[in-house]
């Protein structure tokens, strides 16, 4: 603050005095310290595999630092456009998705890599369309309730058409096979109907159905069967289908109260495969133990509930597809991050799913940090639309 002051319109307006609403402070603070849990864990978890396939300990790292770099960069982007523009836009949106997630399935444009065609290869980079698609879907469903809320609310077929939408995209990702990122993006399609107003009982059997239907899906493929039995008992082929599952449970295991220290897996050492991808939790856990499990998750369960209360507030100032927006999100953040917990954890099947904000990646990363944008976006238009106006007349009556 200087002791200079602008005078306009006989009024005195003090150099420094933010004018325009604040982003969100908590949910950026929030952000900082998981990307950079992320990338010390990045350097921590990939050295050795680095050392050994690129002569370079913190190859990955270099290359993490560089996503999170352009990943705040994208995240400014998404501050700045208004929510209007994706709310008009949601319906392309959605299409386009739909096409690139049909694209990856056309032999000789699709990318496939252990077993899985789920990127389109450009050459400098590969794009993996699931974690773009899970985020455009969001944001076309939450234009959709805004639209039809009555018919949502009122009529089966409000209910089902965004449903059968989401059942196209989610048997492409099936089909890739990406079974995690269909489950997460049906569970939080699911999620923000329910928070549209459907009937009660509409939602039930649709969830019931999809629970049978996935469950189906399941049991189909053999190499999901194999997932299944190997995560029901991991120690009963502990060195061919439950390998991974039982090196990840002796990291969490190993590491006790306070874990071994940073560094101080042994786990990563060529024991656990994906060790700085889908296991990143696993050696977390290795490292920090019980202490910084319950601290990490702890971050991530703050995330989502800011994002729940920024969507409450733009609920109460008449901003429903800002609020739809921001619950989306925060289901998004919450299922998958519980779902590789869970992985990692042994409480749930291996999906192949990253940590948001923490495993290697540059598509996760990249589409995470593009939706926190998108909450700071509704935050930042609900301080406009509530007290904007009125702090810039404040400030401009100030003697």
């Amino acid at each position: 603050m200087t002791s200079q002051a602008i005078r306009s319109n006989n009024a005195v307006v003090k150099p420094g005095f933010d004018l325009a609403p604040e982003y969100d402070r908590v949910t950026i603070l929030l952000y900082v310290t998981l990307i950079s849990i992320g990338l010390v864990m990045v350097a921590s978890a990939s050295i050795g595999i680095a050392d050994q396939q690129n002569h370079d300990p913190f190859y990955f790292a270099k290359r993490q630092f560089l996503r999170i770099l352009l990943s705040v960069a994208l995240m400014w982007f998404a501050c700045k456009i208004p929510l209007e523009v994706w709310k008009k836009n949601g319906m392309i949106l959605m299409l386009g998705s739909i096409v690139l997630l049909a694209c990856v399935l056309i032999p000789g444009v699709g990318h496939t890599v252990n077993g899985s065609t789920r990127w389109l290869n450009f050459g400098v980079f590969t794009f993996q369309v699931s974690e773009v698609a899970k985020l455009f879907l969001i944001i076309y469903l939450s234009g959709y309730l805004v639209r039809r809320s009555e018919e949502v609310q009122t009529n089966t077929m409000g209910f089902i058409k965004p449903m059968l939408i989401l059942a196209v995209a989610s048997g492409l990702l099936v089909l890739e096979p990406d079974f995690g990122a269909a489950a997460v993006l049906l569970m939080t399609g699911l999620g923000l109907m329910f928070l549209g107003g459907v009937r009660f009982f509409q939602f039930i059997l649709f969830v019931i159905g999809t629970l049978c239907i996935m469950g189906l899906l399941a049991v189909s493929s053999p190499y999901r069967l194999a997932r299944i039995t190997s995560f029901i008992d991991p120690w009963a082929d502990p060195f061919n289908s439950g390998f991974q599952l039982t090196q990840s449970l002796i990291a969490i295991g190993s590491g006790g109260w306070f874990g071994t220290g940073l560094g101080g897996s042994i786990q990563k050492l060529f024991y656990l495969p994906e060790a700085h991808t889908d296991f990143m939790f696993a050696i977390f856990a290795e490292e920090f133990g019980v202490v910084g499990q319950v601290f990490l998750i702890s971050l991530f369960a703050l995330l989502a509930l800011r994002c729940f209360s920024i969507a409450k507030m733009a609920l109460h100032k008449d901003k429903a597809f800002g609020a739809y927006l921001a619950y989306g999100v925060g289901l998004l953040i919450t299922l998958q991050a519980a779902i590789n917990i869970g992985v990692n954890m042994g409480a749930l099947p291996t999906k192949g799913l990253t940590l948001p904000f923490i495993s290697y990646g540059g598509n996760s990363i990249l589409s995470m940090s593009f939706a926190v944008g998108l909450v700071l976006r509704v935050y930042y238009e609900c301080r406009v639309g509530d007290g904007g106006k009125k702090l810039r007349r404040r400030a401009m009556d100030r003697p």
